[in-house]
C-alpha cells in the first residue's frame, strides 16, 4: 500500500548496514518531505552512498526500516522501483550507444511504446543541452555530457523521488553549476530529491535540509543556517606560511573566543571562530600575530560554511574519511603542542 499520509517522501529509521566487520550505517533516522531536497553531507566512508543504495532497493539493511512514498524498501520493492530516479557516483550509460539511444532503451525498459520512447528521448536531450551530440555514441562526449546524460537517463520515467549521489564529482566549475541549475528546475517542478555530497557549497546551495554522517551515523541535522550557528558566529581565517611558527601563531590567537582555533598542519591554514565581534576581533587578532611577531597571509573575516561546521561536530574536514590513512587535522591545544608549541 502507498501513500502514508503524513507528508514524507523518504522516512528512515534506526537504519543500519553491516559489511563484515565494518559497521556502514549505525541506527540512522531522517526523513524528507515530499517536493523537498535533503542534502546527505559526509565525508567518503561516512554511509551516504550505502544508505542510498538501501533506499533504492540495492542494499537489504540489517535493521530499522526505509520507506519511499509509502511502500517499504523490502517488502515493496519493485513498487519502490517504479517510483524512483537514481544517478550514482559515475555515469550509468552505454559508451557504445548514442546519447539518443541510451535514453530510447531506457524508456523501452519501463514500458513506453517505442514512439513515446523516442519523444521521451528527444525531450530530455534538448533539456540537457544534449541535442546537438544524440547521434554520437556516448564514449566521444566529455565527462560533463556523460554525467547530464546519466541524469537525463534517471528522469526518463518522470520520477516522483530521485537520488542523486554525489552527482557532480569530477566535473568542473561550470559543469558543476549547470548541473544545480537542473536539479533547481527538478524541484520546482515537484519532484522529491535526496542529495548526498561531500561538496559543502553544493549542499549550502541546494538543500532545503541537510542531515551530516560521519563514521555510519547522524551527527547533526537542520538547515544551512541552522547548521552554522553552531560554529558560533564569523571566522577569521589566515595562513602562516612557516610550518614552524604555526604553533606560535594559534598560541597567540587562543582564547580570543571560547572555541579553539582549528588549524590545518598540511597548509598552514588556522580559523578562529569570533562570534559577533566582527571587525573588533579582526583587529585583536592582527595585534596579537604581530607581537608574537608572526607572518601571516591571507587574513579574511567571512561568515562560516559548512566545512567549519564539519570541523566543529567532527574535529576534522569533510573530506576527510575515517578510512583515510594519516592522522586527522587536529584543533585547539592538541594542535598547539604538536606544532611545537
Amino acid at each position: 500500500m502507498g501513500g502514508n499520509g503524513t507528508g514524507q517522501s523518504i522516512l528512515v529509521e534506526g537504519l543500519e548496514k553491516r559489511f563484515g566487520d565494518v559497521h556502514a550505517l549505525r541506527g540512522i533516522d531522517f526523513a524528507v518531505p515530499r517536493g523537498s531536497v535533503l542534502g546527505l553531507l559526509g565525508p567518503n566512508g561516512a554511509g551516504k552512498t550505502t544508505a542510498v543504495r538501501i533506499l533504492t532497493t540495492l542494499l537489504t539493511p540489517d535493521g530499522g526500516r526505509a520507506v519511499v512514498e509509502g511502500f517499504d524498501v523490502v517488502r515493496d520493492a519493485a513498487a519502490v522501483r517504479r517510483l524512483l530516479g537514481l544517478a550514482g557516483q559515475s555515469a550509468a550509460i552505454q559508451e557504445e550507444l548514442t546519447g539518443r539511444e541510451n535514453l530510447e532503451i531506457i524508456g523501452r525498459l519501463y514500458h513506453l511504446g517505442r514512439a513515446e520512447a523516442g519523444r521521451r528521448a528527444d525531450e530530455l536531450l534538448e533539456r540537457f543541452d544534449l541535442a546537438p551530440a544524440a547521434h554520437r555514441p556516448a564514449k566521444t562526449y566529455s565527462g560533463g555530457m556523460q554525467r547530464r546524460l546519466d541524469l537525463a537517463a534517471s528522469l526518463v520515467a518522470h520520477p516522483a523521488v530521485l537520488f542523486l549521489d554525489e552527482p557532480t564529482t569530477g566535473l568542473d566549475p561550470r559543469g558543476r553549476s549547470g548541473m544545480w541549475e537542473v536539479i533547481r528546475e527538478l524541484v520546482a517542478q515537484g519532484t522529491t530529491l535526496l542529495l548526498t555530497t561531500q561538496y559543502l557549497e553544493e549542499a549550502d546551495e541546494l538543500a532545503d535540509q541537510i542531515v551530516v554522517i560521519d563514521q555510519g551515523a547522524v551527527i547533526a541535522a537542520g538547515t544551512s543556517e541552522q547548521l552554522k550557528s553552531k560554529v558560533g558566529g564569523d571566522v577569521v581565517e589566515f595562513t602562516v606560511p612557516d610550518a614552524s611558527r604555526l604553533g606560535d601563531a594559534v598560541a597567540a590567537v587562543a582564547g580570543l573566543t571560547d572555541g579553539d582555533p582549528f588549524t590545518d598542519q598540511e597548509t598552514g591554514k588556522v580559523s578562529v571562530s569570533i562570534g559577533d565581534r566582527g571587525s573588533e576581533a579582526l583587529i585583536e587578532v592582527v595585534r596579537r600575530l604581530d607581537a608574537a611577531a608572526v607572518e601571516i597571509a591571507g587574513l579574511s573575516l567571512r561568515r562560516p560554511s559548512l566545512d567549519d561546521v564539519f570541523l566543529a561536530l567532527t574535529g576534522h574536514a569533510a573530506e576527510e574519511s575515517a578510512a583515510t590513512p594519516g592522522p586527522p587535522r587536529r584543533r585547539g591545544r592538541r594542535a598547539r603542542q604538536e606544532a611545537g608549541a
